[in-house]
């Protein structure tokens, strides 16, 4: 059954402590280079390592400094011992099927990280997702490689075009957003706030992506292994293990495994809002 459209009141965006001294630096250095003209290089100074700041933030995909990022699961999910496996860029014909039958072997749900074109090419196949328990959240509506590049007026169509194209196939609003590769820049927090979105990264990955070897990502991931963690792997763009079959279809069913075996409980990011 299709989930109906949930309609969320809007937070008001409020920068963050980097955004807000990012703001103070600028002022202070615009002030400073006209008051004392000869003191403008350590005033360009200031705004170009306060530049660097941004960038480095926006490049690690973990960071909280540009807004509110989930690295890790709310502490009344960790209580209840929930870890959330989350999959990135599909849907895939050629995997996602496989990934489901697997999910609902084990019957664990997740969380499907989808771009908005390809959930247009394959209705059908992102309408299962939803239709079996699974959340189907927003990646974009294309996964542009240079999105960290893009200004706010940019971004903010990227996004919207994978909400509304999600909303229209599946029926259900996003209300997760995860960066392409994970990279932002302090344009993203505004935008996810006026849509009512939360960013979500990562806790783990095992870089499926770009390792062919099953047994190597399977290491990444259950190093650690604990209550709270947000795991991520790809149905889409999938690295084929030496077998010829994609890796998280190799990976994934002794990842639940070790996830049981661990008295830990896969669900949905959804699941673990407070």
């Amino acid at each position: 059954m299709m989930k109906p459209l949930v309609a969320r009141a809007p937070r008001r965006w409020r920068p963050s402590p980097l955004l807000s001294a990012s703001l103070g630096v600028h002022a202070a250095a615009v002030t400073l280079a006209a008051l004392r003209p000869s003191q403008w290089p350590w005033a360009a100074a200031g705004i170009g390592l306060n530049h660097v700041v941004l960038t480095a933030s926006g490049l690690w995909p973990r960071c909280s400094l540009l807004g509110p990022n989930w690295t890790r699961l709310p502490p009344s999910a960790t209580a209840c011992r929930q870890v959330a496996v989350t999959i990135d860029d599909g849907p895939d014909p050629l995997v996602t099927p496989q990934v489901l039958a697997i999910l609902q072997r084990y019957r664990a749900c997740a969380t499907f990280f989808c771009i908005g074109e390809r959930v247009r090419q394959y209705p059908d196949l992102s309408r299962e997702i939803v239709r079996l328990g699974h959340a189907l959240e927003n990646h974009s509506q294309r996964h542009p490689w240079h999105f960290s590049l893009l200004g706010p007026r940019a971004m903010a169509a990227e996004i919207s075009a994978a909400q509304e194209t999600i909303a229209a196939i599946v029926g259900d609003t996003p209300q997760f957003f995860r960066a392409p590769a994970g990279l932002r820049n302090p344009f993203l927090d505004p935008v996810l706030t006026r849509l009512g979105l939360r960013l979500a990264s990562w806790t783990r990955r095992g870089f499926d992506t770009v390792t062919r070897e099953p047994a190597v990502v399977l290491r990444r991931l259950q190093r650690g292994l604990s209550a709270g963690d947000i795991v991520l792997l790809h149905d889409g763009h999938a690295a084929r293990a030496p077998s010829g079959a994609p890796v998280i279809q190799e990976v994934l069913p002794a990842l639940l495994d070790s996830i049981a075996a661990a008295g830990l409980l896969p669900g949905t990011l959804r699941a673990a809002l407070p």
